[in-house]
C-alpha cells in the first residue's frame, strides 16, 4: 500500500484540488483543509449514485454474509495496528474514499473484492460487475487485551459516526463529528464524512492518525483524529468547519446512547432484566468546577434539558452500573459498555450542553443525545475551529473527587397496608451517595442536606447514613405537577457530593 504517486488528483463534487506526490502531517491536513473550504464556497451537491444495485437491494441477512478477510487486513505485518474494512450495500448506499499517506506518499486504497468472504446467498454477488461498490468505512486493530491479538477498538461506519472501545470493552454508545437541528420542528441533518486519509504507522506506533473531510447541505470541514487505543482509547480531535448556510443549532462533540429503562425507570417492560442501556447518566463538569449527574430516562414524549455553561471542562455519557448482575445478559452485555468522556482543549466560551431524550420502545433504538452548542451563531460564511478529546472509561475521570450518586430509584408514597391518603398522590425518591471523600466521612458527621426545585414542591427531605458507608436522600414531590429538583450533600458548608439533577413529568 504505497507506492510513489506523480500527482494524487482529489475530485470531489464540483471543485479539484491536487496533492504533492508526497506531503508531511500538516501539508495534508491543509489541504484537506482548503478542501472544505472550497465546497463551502459552492453549492451542495449530493454524492453521485455510484453503487451497483445489487448492492442496493441487500437485505439484512445478505450483507450480514459480507465479511472482510482478516487474514487480507492491512498493515498487520508492518505494525501492531491493521486496517479492516467494510463493504458498501444494505443501510450503506454511499461509498466513501479511503486513502493513505505512507511517509507523505498519498495513495488510494481501491475496492477490491479479495478482500472479503462472501458467505451464503451474499455468494451470488460475485457473478455481479461490482465495479463502483467502493467501501462503507473501516475499522481499526490494536493489540489491547493481549500482546499476541490485534483487538478492534474504533470503528468509522455510517455518516459521522464512530466507536471507540479501550481495554475488556464492548462496543455501546457512538460519537459523531456533528450534529446539526437535532430535535428542531426544521428536522435533523447528519453531515457525513466523505473522504478519509490514513496514515500508516510504523511498528512502534503507539497512536494512529487519520483525517476525514466531512460535507452537507449546511457546512463542511476538515477533521483530523489522533487515537490512542489502551485501557481508555482517546481520540484527540482537530477540525476546521465552513458554514455554507446559517445554522440554527449546531451540536459539537455528540455522543448518541440508548436507554430503554434501569433502576429510575417508573414504568418497566415486562421483561427478565433488571436494566437495559448502554449509559445510564449524563455527567457534567461545569466552567466554575460543579459536577452535575443526570440520571437519563426513556420518555414518552421528546424531552429536551440545557445545561447552561460558561467554559465548560467536559462533559459524557457514562455506565456507571458496571456488575453483570445489574443487567443479567449474556449477549449483550451491557455491564461492559464503557462511558465516554468529552474534554474541551480549547475554550468553548458560553453556551449549553444539551441533553435529548427520545422515546424508544425497545434497545434497538438509540435514543440518548447529547452535544455542545454555543451562546454564538454560525452563519453562513464562517468558519470555526474545534479542538477536543474524548475518551472511553471504565470509572469515573480522576478529576472527580466528590461522592456520586451511585443508586437512584422512585416509587409510590403510599404506605402499605392503609388507607388511601394524600401519600398515594406522591412519588417519593432515594439517592444514595458513596465514594470519593464520602469514603473518609463517618456516619456521625453533621452532614446537611442541599435540595431545591425550580419548577414543584419538595416534601420531607431527609438524609442519613447508609449502613455499609456512603449517605441516602429521601424526599417526596407531588405526583401531578411537573418538578425540576437539584441536591446536593454538604458538610460545613462546602459540597461533599455532586449535584443530582433530575426532571420528574406527571406522564413518566
Amino acid at each position: 500500500m504505497g507506492g510513489r504517486f506523480t500527482t494524487t488528483w482529489i475530485l470531489s463534487l464540483s471543485c479539484l484540488i491536487t496533492l504533492p506526490a508526497t506531503a508531511n502531517d500538516d501539508e495534508v491536513f491543509n489541504h484537506v483543509i482548503e478542501r472544505a473550504q472550497a465546497l463551502a464556497n459552492e453549492a451542495y451537491q449530493a454524492p453521485e449514485e455510484s453503487l451497483p444495485s445489487a448492492l442496493k437491494a441487500l437485505s439484512y441477512d445478505d450483507y450480514r454474509q459480507i465479511r472482510f478477510n482478516p487474514e487480507r487486513a492491512y498493515w498487520q505485518d508492518e505494525s501492531p495496528f491493521s486496517v479492516q474494512l467494510f463493504h458498501s450495500g444494505f443501510l450503506f448506499q454511499t461509498p466513501v474514499n479511503i486513502n493513505v499517506v505512507d511517509n507523505g506518499d498519498v495513495s488510494p486504497l481501491p475496492f477490491s473484492a479479495d478482500d472479503f468472504n462472501y458467505d451464503g446467498d451474499a455468494n451470488r454477488l460475485l457473478e455481479q460487475d461490482l465495479t463502483g461498490s467502493g467501501h462503507a468505512g473501516f475499522r481499526l486493530h490494536y493489540p489491547i487485551n493481549s500482546d499476541d491479538y490485534a483487538d478492534e477498538f474504533a470503528v468509522f461506519l455510517g455518516a459521522s459516526y464512530f466507536r471507540l472501545i479501550g481495554r475488556d470493552q464492548a462496543y455501546g454508545l457512538s460519537t459523531r463529528g456533528l450534529a446539526i437541528d437535532t430535535a428542531t420542528h426544521t428536522g435533523e441533518e447528519f453531515p457525513a464524512f466523505r473522504e478519509f486519509w490514513l496514515y500508516k504507522p510504523n511498528e512502534e506506533s503507539s497512536t494512529l492518525t487519520l483525517l476525514a473531510l466531512m460535507d452537507s447541505p449546511s457546512l463542511s470541514g476538515a477533521y483530523r483524529f489522533v487515537i490512542q487505543p489502551g485501557d481508555t482509547t482517546q481520540a484527540e480531535i482537530e477540525a476546521t468547519l465552513f458554514a455554507r448556510e446559517d445554522i440554527d443549532k449546531l451540536g459539537i462533540a455528540p455522543l448518541t446512547s440508548m436507554f430503554a429503562f434501569g433502576e429510575i425507570s417508573a414504568a418497566r417492560p415486562d421483561d427478565f432484566r433488571p436494566q437495559v442501556h448502554d449509559s445510564d447518566g449524563l455527567l457534567v463538569h461545569t466552567g466554575t468546577d460543579e459536577w452535575i449527574w443526570r440520571p437519563l430516562d426513556n420518555p414518552s414524549a421528546l424531552r429536551i434539558s440545557a445545561f447552561l455553561d460558561d467554559s465548560p471542562h467536559g462533559f459524557g455519557l457514562m455506565q456507571r452500573e458496571r456488575d453483570f448482575n445489574r443487567y443479567l445478559d449474556l449477549e449483550a452485555h451491557y455491564h461492559r459498555r464503557p462511558s465516554q468522556w468529552v474534554e474541551p482543549l480549547e475554550d468553548w466560551g458560553t453556551g449549553h450542553i444539551e441533553l435529548v431524550e427520545i422515546p424508544t420502545p425497545d434497545e434497538t433504538h438509540d435514543n440518548i443525545v447529547a452535544y455542545w452548542v454555543s451562546e454564538e451563531a454560525f452563519n453562513a460564511g464562517e468558519s470555526r475551529r474545534l479542538h477536543y478529546r474524548t475518551y472511553t472509561l471504565n470509572t469515573q475521570s480522576d478529576a472527580h473527587t466528590l461522592g456520586r450518586a451511585v443508586r437512584s430509584r422512585q416509587g409510590s408514597a403510599a404506605v402499605p397496608g392503609q388507607p388511601p391518603t394524600e401519600t398515594a398522590k406522591q412519588r417519593q425518591f432515594i439517592v444514595d451517595f458513596n465514594g470519593g471523600v464520602l469514603d473518609d466521612i463517618s456516619a456521625d458527621q453533621p452532614v446537611e442536606l442541599d435540595i431545591s426545585s425550580l419548577t414543584g414542591e419538595i416534601l420531607l427531605p431527609q438524609v442519613a447514613a447508609l449502613p455499609d458507608g456512603g449517605w441516602r436522600v429521601r424526599f417526596r414531590i407531588p405526583d401531578d405537577t411537573p418538578n425540576d429538583i437539584r441536591l446536593r450533600l454538604l458538610l460545613n458548608n462546602a459540597p461533599i457530593s455532586e449535584t443530582w439533577n433530575y426532571v420528574w413529568y406527571p406522564d413518566a
